[in-house]
């Protein structure tokens, strides 16, 4: 496990304090954890929406334009 040492603000702080007391944590550091974990949870690795699902459960249910190289989609899409 790394050890870091952080400077935070007075506010930065009593969110910690609050984080911990609200989550009945043991110690400021498993606060910063928690909210480490949030931030990448919500931030970094979102997952799917199940209205996005939906969305595309209907593209695919979509009929395409079948072509066989590029050229002939260009001429399909030109004649539109």
């Amino acid at each position: 496990m790394a050890q870091n040492i952080f400077e935070v603000g007075e506010r930065e702080n009593r969110v910690l304090g609050i984080v911990k007391a609200k989550y009945g944590l043991k110690n400021k550091n498993q606060a910063f954890n928690l909210v480490i974990e949030a931030f990448e949870q919500e931030l970094l690795e979102p997952g799917i929406k199940p209205e996005y699902l939906e969305k595309l459960k209907k593209i695919d249910k979509e009929k395409g334009i079948v072509f066989k190289d590029i050229e002939e989609l260009k001429a399909i899409l030109e004649s539109k």
